[in-house]
């Protein structure tokens, strides 16, 4: 690399794509035609089609200028690395607009696509085709957006592309940061842009940045479908109920071959959307309510529960067995600890892989076995859960301890500064842990090795997510409540966690065989006849029929069952369809108890916007949990839910 030293000038951003070039023994940045044979793709970890071995990927060398030649090679390899294109499709499809793209910046006064101005750049060769043509214009502006946005020096968050490992805060998996994530708002109209970046502010703190994402592509396809349709500036104001049905009719036919979840979620994610620029008071934000413009029968339902359970694989018991007893002949070796933690804990695989050797094991002092228990700490970036911790056992923790020891030896603020426990020291991926990839393909390696089968006597092919749906089955034919299930995996809803949880067919029926017989073919007794003696309960047999009183945390719902739900994203407390007696009581206290500790936990990680959200919810139940001792019942509008009928 001594040579490529000429090529660095006095930026550091160029430096930094010199750099990155220099990674492969410095293949790119020396190499103007990249073959499919050559050794740096497979050393890269770019997948070439075998069709495409002996083709050229890429050619440079119509480039005269070396830093736009740089400029341009490193959006390729970029993009390569990142899966966003491929090399077949970068011979297919872009090799010849490299090469015209080189050709027609030649005469041109200018040494950096940050100098370049995209209209002003015209093909050389105007007799190729359309299709050329378009390839040509879009890989021109993909060079110029990625490298004035490198050049850019305002803040991240004002850009119309986010690159997420420039935000400071925002919570990315080790998983992500390997994709080198970014976000784009250029199919966003100018018009409702900086609307949409705000509404994207409020959640990349709080939320995942997939999620984030596939927020921003609907919205994306939310103004495209409308735009299309000839629908202008100031449109998304001015909706009415007869334009939003055109919406439905446009999501109906557009993702019509797509699975059904796709077609609500382009109907419930921008109901989300047109509801927070409303609640927010954005100045382009609907001025008819949300709720008359879309109703909750408008969401298309999304995909059947039995669908998804067949998509959920669980490990077969002699493969999960054989697997077991196999796991101390993985290669490499240290794959056995990520298998261990992963089949210890039902964890997904990014966030073990994502455990920080300095936080990740504690003790806790538990008062029933007298002595100090073991616990797995970390952070669940999908979820939003900033110190996620489960018990585990002794042995298993010896293991961690010994694992942190090692990684407390090698790490430095140079190899791994995020102090990552299954850290790569050197190479390309240096300062990040194992890739899940890598772990899958490890463990499919020593399947094929011991040659384990499934039924139909093919090798078992392994999928790492596979392991947490087993631990979640295992977890529940033992007996474990499911709420502490969905706590151990760290899920968010409770349906989530049913879905995972279910049980074998032999365990199945040991238990049902188990359940006492049912005297079904006796005369019925008519059911008893409860007197309500105190005033203060609520009497449930009196509640009108176009009621449903369901039981929500800390008391009991009334809405009617016709009227959307104006809280389903809020909690329930300031609602005037909620009762909450002094039979709450015990739900409110551990609760508060629960918040407090989320507060102190944030507190201690410096995640101010998470204090200050608890904060606000702590004083709800508290305020509530006072009007209940005060009032016994706190209950709006309960003259009108009952209706005794004479």
């Amino acid at each position: 690399m001594g040579a490529l030293a000429l090529a660095y000038e006095s930026d550091s951003q160029y430096h930094d794509i010199c750099e990155y070039l220099g990674a492969e023994n410095g293949f790119w940045i020396k190499n103007d035609i990249w073959k499919g044979s050559d050794a740096a793709f497979e050393k890269a970890g770019i997948v070439v089609d075998e069709k495409a071995r002996n083709w050229i990927i890429a050619d440079f060398s119509c480039f005269e200028n070396e830093r736009l030649k740089n400029e341009a090679k490193y959006l390729i390899v970029v993009r390569m690395k990142e899966n966003s294109l491929s090399a077949l499709s970068c011979s297919a499809n872009y090799l010849r607009a490299i090469r015209n793209l080189g050709k027609s910046l030649k005469n041109e006064p200018v040494s950096s696509f940050r100098d370049v101005d995209e209209k002003s750049i015209r093909i050389i060769n105007e007799s190729i085709s359309k299709s050329e043509q378009k390839t040509f214009h879009k890989l021109k502006k993909a060079a110029v957006t990625l490298i004035q946005g490198m050049y850019d020096e305002q803040p991240e968050l004002d850009k119309d592309v986010w690159h997420a490992l420039l935000i400071p805060g925002v919570k990315l998996s080790a998983a992500i940061k390997r994709q080198s994530p970014s976000m784009s708002f250029e199919e966003i109209p100018t018009y409702y842009r900086e609307s949409v970046k705000r509404y994207m502010k409020s959640l990349i703190y709080r939320r995942s940045w997939s999620l984030c994402k596939e927020l921003l592509m609907y919205i994306r396809y939310f103004y495209k479908s409308f735009y299309g349709h000839s629908y202008e500036d100031g449109f998304q104001e001015e909706l009415k109920r007869t334009d939003i049905e055109n919406y439905l009719g446009w999501v109906a036919e557009d993702y019509e071959n797509n699975n059904a979840t796709f077609r609500s979620k382009a109907v419930s994610f921008i109901r989300n959307w047109l509801d927070f620029i409303q609640l927010a008071e954005f100045e382009d934000a609907p001025r008819k309510d949300i709720t008359r413009l879309i109703y909750e029968d408008d969401i298309p339902r999304r995909e059947r529960v039995t669908d998804t359970l067949e998509k959920i694989k669980y490990i077969p018991e002699p493969i999960r067995i054989a697997l077991d007893a196999a796991i101390e002949k993985i290669d490499p070796p240290e794959m056995k600890a990520v298998y261990i933690l992963l089949r210890e804990t039902g964890w997904r695989g990014t966030d073990i892989l994502n455990l920080r050797y300095d936080q990740c094991l504690d003790y806790v002092w538990n008062s029933h076995n007298g002595e100090y228990v073991p616990y797995l700490y970390d952070e669940i970036t999908k979820t939003g859960i900033p110190m996620h911790k489960i018990p585990i056992r002794t042995e298993v923790a010896e293991m961690v301890r010994e694992l942190i020891d090692k990684a407390k030896c090698k790490s430095t603020e140079d190899n791994n500064p995020d102090r990552y426990l299954f850290n790569t020291y050197e190479g390309k991926s240096k300062g990040l842990p194992y890739s899940k990839p890598a772990f899958a393909a490890a463990v499919q390696e020593l399947i094929e090795r011991q040659e384990i089968r499934d039924g139909k006597g093919d090798i078992y092919h392994f999928k790492t997510h596979s392991l947490r749906h087993t631990r979640a089955m295992e977890y529940t034919e033992q007996g474990m409540p499911i709420s502490i299930i969905q706590q151990i995996l760290g899920h968010c809803s409770l349906q989530m966690t049913l879905h995972y949880s279910k049980v074998s067919e032999d365990m199945l029926y040991k238990k049902w065989k188990e359940t006492e017989k049912l005297d079904l073919f006796q005369p019925a007794s008519p059911p008893p006849n409860p007197n309500y003696s105190d005033s203060e309960e609520i009497h449930y047999e009196f509640v009108r029929k176009s009621l449903d009183a369901v039981r929500v945390p800390f008391g009991t719902c009334f809405k009617p069952s016709k009227i959307a739900c104006k809280n389903q994203t809020q909690v329930c407390l300031g609602c005037t369809s909620f009762c909450s007696t002094t039979e709450d009581l015990p739900s409110y206290d551990a609760e508060i108890k629960r918040v407090k500790a989320l507060i102190t936990i944030g507190e201690t990680e410096d995640r101010q916007g998470w204090v200050d959200k608890n904060r606000v919810y702590l004083g709800n139940l508290e305020s509530m949990k006072t009007r209940i001792l005060q009032e016994r019942i706190v209950h709006k509008n309960g003259s009108l839910r009952e209706d005794t009928n004479g």
